[in-house]
């Protein structure tokens, strides 16, 4: 017969075992999250630490300061103050900052050639981190206020280089502010309503009983992942005030925002007197840092071609 006396022992064993394991996942997964989260503390950078990634010689051309929008006050850093060039305008995705842009503000052959100029969207960095600003409409009206600010006349020609979400904010800009913006570069840009993917932990996070515990960066990327739909859907029969030479540049493989972006953008974009659309073969979300030279490249042709008037109108595939 099996010993009773023995067999809640057992049980008390198999159960601390249990018990033993959970925790070991619980904390293999903290540490993983964390491992994770890390890189969005450290790319929401103060003033001291912006300016500290430019090399001692190179910080006599840099411009750290805010400006006060309509609804909010924005951070912004720029490199270069010299009229006779294009104003080129970094807008970040998230969740980020203007310090996804720091490499590129490095490189001397753009900053030969443009005034560059990058700018906290609302909710990150120093332009209110934590307090999202889900609008794009109301972030696009505070954005040109920095650049109108930023600006040497009325007639500098502007650019803008939006990645991922600051794609749809960018895009939003040339909407609304044609007679500014000269020149875009739309880099995996969120810009067809349900052509993206959504992670399923972005729902229970954003419950005020767990939204706390997470990074304010990621608080507000949350907020405006949830509603890219109502705005991109609000931004769909406006793609034809878009006036500016634009270039859209998407990976095929991009997992996030699905290339099928790129291709609605291009069916969308009726009145730009260029559109360059290239497709970066395996390409994922992350060309910033898988094909530097090849966005550099197509900013040298926009930094050419807002100098003259243009001549093609049409559709380049490349």
């Amino acid at each position: 017969m099996p010993d009773r006396k023995r067999y809640p022992l057992k049980m008390f064993t198999k159960k601390r075992h249990f018990a033993y394991l959970a925790l070991t996942l619980f904390v293999l997964f903290l540490a993983y999250a964390g491992y994770r989260v890390y890189p969005y503390f450290k790319n929401q950078k103060s003033d001291r630490e912006l300016i500290a990634a430019f090399d001692v010689r190179e910080r006599g051309d840099i411009d750290l300061g805010f400006v006060e929008g309509t609804s909010r006050r924005l951070r912004y850093l720029q490199v270069g103050d010299d009229p006779s060039k294009p104003l080129l305008t970094f807008v970040h995705g998230s969740p980020s900052s203007s310090a996804f842009w720091i490499k590129m503000m490095k490189d001397t052959a753009l900053r030969a050639r443009a005034n560059l100029l990058a700018i906290d969207r609302p909710g990150y960095g120093g332009s209110g981190l934590g307090k999202a600003m889900v609008s794009v409409r109301e972030q696009a009206e505070n954005v040109i206020g920095v650049i109108k600010d930023r600006m040497s006349s009325p007639d500098q020609p502007v650019i803008l280089h939006g990645s991922s979400y600051g794609g749809t904010v960018s895009a939003r800009l040339a909407m609304d502010y044609p007679e500014t913006i000269q020149g875009l570069l739309l880099q995996s840009a969120s810009m067809a309503p349900r052509e993206e993917y959504i992670y399923w932990l972005s729902y229970p996070t954003s419950h005020w009983s767990i939204r706390w515990m997470l990074p304010r960066s990621i608080r507000t990327a949350n907020r405006e992942k949830l509603n890219h739909l109502a705005q991109l859907e609000d931004m769909a029969d406006e793609w034809h005030n878009i006036t500016a030479s634009t270039v859209i540049v998407h990976g095929t493989d991009d997992w996030l925002i699905y290339p099928r972006n790129a291709y609605y953008a291009c069916r969308k974009l009726v009145n730009a007197p260029r559109v360059v659309h290239h497709m970066v073969a395996g390409g994922q979300h992350d060309l910033i840092h898988r094909t530097p030279d090849l966005l550099k490249s197509y900013l040298h042709d926009l930094i050419d071609e807002v100098s003259i008037v243009p001549t093609y109108n049409g559709t380049e595939e490349r």
